[in-house]
């Protein structure tokens, strides 16, 4: 196992006028045995990131290290590390077993010792059973075993998972999440895994790292990056439905948004334009509350339901138990929001404030 160090990685596609940079500079620590989840939008450079890390791409400036070892000139089979893709990449000719043996039998091991290696992948991950099968009589969730048990067998110091579950439906994908946290807690090999699900980010991830347009937005536990977003765009990015962001004024001791003023449970950070955010949970229906939601829609979601409305002209959302009396289309609901509850940010920058 092996510690991962990003010192100031940049990368950019072109040269001269032309060039596009794609990664601004990035910077994290991944301690030995630590699973952490890169999680953003498409396009943010978290794909680009993984392969570096794995020396499918090169770095254009920045320092990538492995285990103490700077591995930016060093090439990927000699970085010790193994990579679980989105494509199974499985041999369509071959059987399970001869597919997790492959790369072994590739790299001149003695066969009892391939066969060792391969019966305790193939126990860890349910496939005794499948061994002798070919990828076209698995399914998608089954292919996707065997393609972790390829790299388990390798007995690498670091995974790369890049998207693995994506090609698999819902169902499929939450066994598989729940497959590779036993894989991890088993093997305690340092992983790093890129998504763009904050569900799969929020639950397999010790810490995530969020990115967007190339830069680290926050580095956090799922609890630190959720509870206190250091962004708007990690405010809207994580949670869902996503964290309520409304942009305006502080006047005194109300904020002053969508053309209506709402009074405050509490003073607001000493910054005249601010933008609050409010979880759709932490929203409390009141008789006596000071915000009045004028309800546009509703979502019901079987044990909960969504209220989708108006502050004003400002879109607001709260979730609210299904077994409560909903409000109808066109209703006028009194809501309150703890003061615990409230996040502030500056409008300019979108930093917490």
């Amino acid at each position: 196992m092996a510690a991962i160090t990003l010192r100031q990685v940049t990368k950019t596609y072109g040269h001269g006028a032309r060039a596009v940079a794609v990664i601004h500079g990035v910077s994290a620590e991944i301690a030995d045995g630590e699973f952490i989840v890169v999680v953003g939008p498409s396009g943010c450079g978290k794909s680009t990131l993984l392969r570096m890390v794995a020396g499918l791409e090169e770095i254009s400036g920045g320092e990538i290290a492995i285990g103490g070892r700077v591995v930016n000139d060093i090439e990927p089979a000699e970085r010790d590390i193994a990579m679980v893709f989105q494509n199974y990449a499985l041999y369509p000719h071959m059987s399970v077993y001869d597919n997790m043996a492959y790369g072994l039998k590739i790299a001149g091991l003695p066969k009892a010792e391939i066969h060792a290696r391969v019966q305790k992948a193939a126990g860890i991950l349910e496939l005794g059973a499948l061994l002798e099968r070919k990828p076209r009589q698995l399914s998608g969730g089954q292919r996707q075993r065997v393609a972790m048990g390829r790299a388990i067998v390798r007995q690498p110091q670091v995974f790369l998972f890049d998207e693995p579950l994506s090609n698999l439906d819902a169902k499929l994908r939450a066994g598989t999440r729940l497959e590779i946290r036993k894989l991890h807690a088993e093997l305690g090999v340092t992983s790093l895994f890129v998504t763009h699900d904050q569900v799969e980010a929020m639950t397999l991830g010790q810490r995530l790292i969020v990115m967007n347009a190339g830069r680290i937005e926050q580095i956090g536990t799922p609890e630190q990056v959720y509870l206190r977003p250091a962004s708007t765009f990690v405010a809207g990015f994580i949670g869902s439905p996503p964290m309520n962001l409304l942009p305006g004024h502080v006047r005194g001791a109300r904020f002053e948004t969508g053309g209506v003023l709402l009074e405050l449970p509490a003073p607001p950070p000493p910054a005249a334009v601010l933008t609050m955010g409010v979880r759709p949970e932490h929203v409390q229906p009141d008789p006596a509350g000071p915000w009045p939601l004028r309800v546009e829609m509703i979502e019901m979601l079987g044990a909960e339901r969504l209220l989708h409305g108006r502050l004003g002209s400002a879109a607001f959302t709260l979730r609210v138990d299904a077994t409560l009396a909903a409000p109808r289309v066109g209703d006028t609901v009194p809501v309150r929001v703890p003061a615990e509850h409230l996040h502030w940010f500056d409008s300019a920058s979108g930093q917490r404030a």
